[in-house]
């Protein structure tokens, strides 16, 4: 036994310890960050039945829709901090520290200006608008749901700033770090929220400052002690602040900015349709399904999360064979997800009673079933999207996100209205939309690295 035991720690010493450099880092970012998003899912699955139960579904749903509708404002980045995190990888990867110093103060002092602005912008919106009508709630419930909307947009401008940290750490090809600190936020709210259950009744503003607040002090903190430590030399500084660098953010970032805006309208536009369509109890519905077959994207995102800079690095250095091995074995856990996803739903129906107790929601097949088929599907694209993210390889991706939007939307509405179909079209407009992700992508992978080719499939 003592021999067996000797001889497994062996063979994992050697796993983590041998091969590629790139490769035995992002080994053991994959094995932490397993440990970590483990935690995650285990919190996930707390912290929903106890919010739900909290405050109820129908509550929660315009906690979601609301969240959804913040959401779009994400766009006001512009792409920056994808152009960041390429720009830094690259410059870190060259040894040019000081660039990459300017690219990280200037990248914050752009985006807390801009995110300012919009937040000055929003206080005076808001007072004009009728949150009962836009959520399709009571109007009793509008100086509630006002406040709320004011609560959350506050966080997402502070988050949005402070999460640079977490670009640089990822860039740096250090995605359990990353993780680590949301999981942190997750922990501090599952607390919160335990305690609120306790001591108070079901509160959507209570609820909302416990959401809010819990990930603004992870986040804090992790800015204070990243460029405190491993950060130093890049930390931001006043006078490292140089914005003609940030024409080179721009120009990457628009492309970037482009292609976000399409994931914000296929993702968060969904929990609008259905409100409005179907109503916001039936919003918790899709988003427990998205959360239940979401665990296969964590999983893939996990084993991806690497690989996005380390193509970066990769391919600047024509290390193409790394590449090819990278891909080959993405295909390989492609196979093992999709096998693990088939067993998923198969119980999926035990699980949501299990998870949410039995009667809290209504969950049919259907809607499980197109769950299963998008996200594997996603997932068979994502490889291919980061490579080409990585290489900056984002023409042919950028013209199919200006015409993806409108295709998801259409597909949606049609078969809601006129084929009178259920929940489920949301997930099938999603899946005919992607089509960059499940056929051109892949095409321009094999071009770029198979054939070598150039022109529209490397810009």
């Amino acid at each position: 036994m003592a021999n067996l035991r000797s001889a497994v720690i062996d063979l994992f010493k050697k796993y983590f310890t041998q091969g590629h450099e790139r490769s035995v880092k992002a080994k053991k970012n994959i094995f932490f960050s397993f440990f970590i998003k483990g935690i995650s899912i285990a919190i996930s699955l707390v912290l929903v039945p106890l919010t739900i139960n909290y405050v109820n579904p129908t509550r929660y749903g315009i906690w979601l829709t609301l969240s959804s509708i913040v959401g779009w404002f994400s766009f006001f980045d512009i792409g920056l901090t994808q152009g960041l995190r390429n720009k830094f990888a690259e410059a870190k990867a060259k040894g040019d520290y000081e660039t990459a110093q300017v690219y990280v103060s200037t990248t914050y002092a752009v985006l807390t200006i801009i995110f300012i602005l919009v937040w000055l912008i929003f206080l005076v919106v808001n007072q004009f608008l009728d949150w009962s009508k836009i959520l399709n709630i009571s109007p009793s419930m509008r100086p509630e749901v006002t406040i709320l909307a004011v609560m959350i947009f506050t966080y997402f401008c502070i988050n949005f700033v402070l999460r640079i940290i977490t670009t640089l750490i990822v860039a740096d090809q250090q995605p359990a770090k990353s993780t680590l600190i949301d999981v942190l936020g997750q922990v501090l709210t599952l607390l919160l929220i335990f305690i609120l259950v306790k001591t108070t009744k079901g509160s959507l503003t209570l609820l909302g400052i416990v959401l809010c607040v819990s990930p603004i002090i992870t986040i804090t903190v992790a800015n204070i002690i990243f460029f405190k430590r491993e950060f130093a030399r890049f930390r931001p500084m006043i006078s490292k602040i140089k914005f003609k660098y940030a024409k080179d953010l721009f120009n990457l970032g628009v492309i970037f900015f482009v292609i976000q805006v399409t994931s914000i309208i296929q993702y968060q536009t969904a929990n609008i349709i259905i409100a409005q369509n179907y109503g916001v109890k039936e919003v918790t519905s899709y988003n427990i399904v998205y959360k239940y077959f979401g665990v296969l994207l964590m999983v893939s995102t996990i084993f991806l999360a690497p690989f996005w800079s380390a193509s970066t690095e990769a391919y600047f250095k024509d290390e193409i064979q790394w590449i090819k091995n990278g891909i080959k074995k993405y295909n390989q856990l492609n196979i093992v997800l999709v096998l693990g996803s088939i067993i998923m739903l198969a119980l999926s129906g035990i699980v949501y009673r299990l998870w949410l107790g039995k009667g809290t929601v209504d969950i049919g097949f259907t809607l499980s079933f197109w769950g299963f088929v998008y996200f594997n599907v996603i997932i068979f694209g994502s490889k291919y999207v980061y490579f080409l993210n990585g290489i900056n390889a984002l023409r042919i991706q950028f013209i199919s996100s200006l015409i993806s939007p409108f295709l998801y939307v259409a597909v949606a509405l049609i078969l809601i209205k006129f084929y009178h179909l259920g929940m489920y079209s949301i997930f099938i407009a999603s899946i005919i939309a992607n089509v960059n992700a499940i056929v051109l992508a892949p095409i321009q992978y094999y071009q770029i690295i198979n054939r070598n080719k150039k022109g529209i499939w490397i810009r």
